[in-house]
């Protein structure tokens, strides 16, 4: 066995696994370059750690379970109603998350809710955070069954150590009131550790309408908006105003 498949070898004993296939094209580079030992350890090693951080950020992403669309360049900021570019880039910084502020979005159907809110959520992974992306439906799946199954058991626990949690359309189902106290306990268990961004079609005015009890909802929205930022969309729907057609555009 030559050298370079020795060091193949020994790499994925150690678990190198990017290493492994790349040793002996980094090899030539520096027979070629004439770099030394140092620098040549050194690039192995780099090699290494970019796939690692690579294969890490795929697996928070794939836990993280975002809509497809959540490209936060991709969003528009000249309607007069969506959310201005500076503010956005203000958001990007995440200072709000550092202080555990929490996003509530606001508007119609189709006003960029969930784009928005998924592209944060994704751009706080991009930036080392530990963030999920889950419907009020997902959610409360979760809640329902956590004490029974050892999948939403698992999931409790991974929400319970977020950093971020993206709520989606949180009032769109309606909630018994033992369902209602249950997502409290979760928000008031987390809410001072964990920031929130919500999507939501109400005001919180009218979320007593859906959870249809007014104390759980005023302590609710006492632990959600004591450190919050509202911000309301408007505007047509941009699914609507892009819609697709099986027709062709007759003349």
């Amino acid at each position: 066995m030559n050298t370079i498949e020795t060091i193949k070898k020994q790499c994925q004993l150690l678990r190198l696994g990017a290493v492994t296939p790349g040793v002996e094209q980094l090899a030539d580079r520096a027979a070629v370059e004439g770099i030394s030992y140092l620098e040549f350890a050194r690039k192995l090693l780099e090699l290494e750690l970019d796939n690692r951080k690579l294969r890490d950020m795929e697996r928070r992403e794939k836990a993280a379970k975002l809509p497809s669309r959540h490209q936060l360049e991709l969003y528009d900021s000249t309607s007069a109603e969506s959310l201005p570019k500076v503010r956005l880039e203000q958001l990007k910084e995440l200072s709000w998350l550092d202080q555990n502020y929490n996003i509530i979005l606001m508007g119609p159907s189709g006003t960029g809710k969930t784009f928005l809110s998924a592209g944060l959520c994704h751009h706080a992974l991009k930036n080392g955070y530990r963030a999920y992306f889950r419907t009020m439906e997902q959610l409360m799946t979760m809640l329902r069954n956590k004490d029974i199954s050892t999948l939403a058991k698992a999931e409790y626990r991974r929400l319970s150590k977020a950093q971020l949690i993206v709520i989606d359309d949180i009032m769109i189902i309606s909630e018994t009131k033992v369902e209602a106290n249950a997502f409290f306990h979760f928000i008031n268990a987390l809410h001072e550790k964990t920031s929130f961004v919500i999507t939501t079609n109400k005001s919180p005015k009218q979320w007593v309408e859906v959870l249809g009890d007014e104390v759980i909802t005023t302590a609710l929205l006492d632990r959600l908006l004591y450190r919050c930022e509202i911000i309301q969309l408007g505007g047509q729907s941009y699914r609507m105003q892009n819609r697709k057609s099986i027709f062709e555009t007759s003349e």
